[in-house]
């Protein structure tokens, strides 16, 4: 079976500086580390591939310093990685980024199993697979909780709804996005991180893709628009009282009839 895992590069802190003519985070400096979520889609796919053999390959999008995850998922056991890097690319909206995606899938050839973690802690969209999904015209199934039996032809999932669990039966090829927890994550070996440290990382750019046209990629291909996006305000003020029972209820009586709550 030949699997695909799209990885993603995210802020390793919440301290993250935002860009305030485009609205996208300053990336450039900043501690990054592999999507907490994609170590459950690298679980799965380890998984299956333990069972009914084949291949895995990881798929990123970022800047030249995101091959940093893909050696990290080759420490895990990962055969092969590419990275689609282009400042051709920057600024995606989910759109962009899920057609960015859907080009570097084309470009890479056929797969019968796509999987994505749910979603990434810096966009929390958990669009990006479905949207993938769409583009490739394959059939997906989100909010995977547990692979229940992988066929030759299709794969049975159970999935994570709001108010039930369901069981579906879909034909492969086609693009699960996996829930936290359908697995434990393996930490990356030492030894496979010495044997795969020369392992070649395939960069593409959008000069690779069939669709060449840039108003589809980036900002140019982003739809939406952020209009304003700012850090949240630190308040770490804070007060200690001191007194009897009564003096106290008082205060804090006061103190909310100043504030406007009661």
């Amino acid at each position: 079976m030949n699997i695909l895992v799209c990885i993603k590069q995210v802020p390793g802190t919440s301290k993250v500086e935002v860009d305030p003519v485009t609205g996208v985070l300053k990336r450039d400096g900043v501690d990054s580390k592999m999507n907490p979520y994609d170590l459950y889609a690298l679980e799965t796919a380890f998984k299956i591939s333990e069972n009914k053999g084949g291949k895995i390959n990881v798929l990123t999008m970022g800047p030249p310093q995101a091959k940093e995850i893909i050696k990290e998922a080759y420490s895990m056991g990962v055969d092969h990685g590419v990275l689609l890097s282009d400042r051709k690319f920057a600024g995606a909206d989910v759109l962009a980024t899920s057609y960015t995606l859907s080009q570097g899938v084309k470009s890479m050839g056929n797969f019968d199993l796509i999987i994505c973690g749910k979603q990434t802690t810096d966009g929390d969209t958990a669009q990006v697979g479905p949207e993938m999904a769409e583009y490739l015209n394959i059939p997906h199934v989100a909010n995977v909780r547990r692979i229940i039996e992988v066929k030759d032809e299709s794969i049975v999932v159970e999935m994570d709804m709001p108010n039930t669990l369901e069981i579906v039966d879909i034909k492969l090829p086609a693009l699960i996005t996996v829930e936290k927890g359908i697995f434990e994550p393996r930490l990356p070996s030492y030894k496979k991180k010495i044997a795969t440290k020369d392992r070649e990382i395939d960069v593409k750019s959008l000069c690779d893709f069939k669709d060449q046209d840039e108003n589809h990629y980036g900002l140019n291909g982003s739809p939406t628009q952020v209009e304003r996006i700012f850090p949240p305000k630190v308040n770490d003020k804070r007060e200690i009282w001191k007194g009897s029972s009564e003096e106290l209820v008082t205060k804090f009586e006061d103190t909310l009839k100043e504030l406007k709550f009661i």
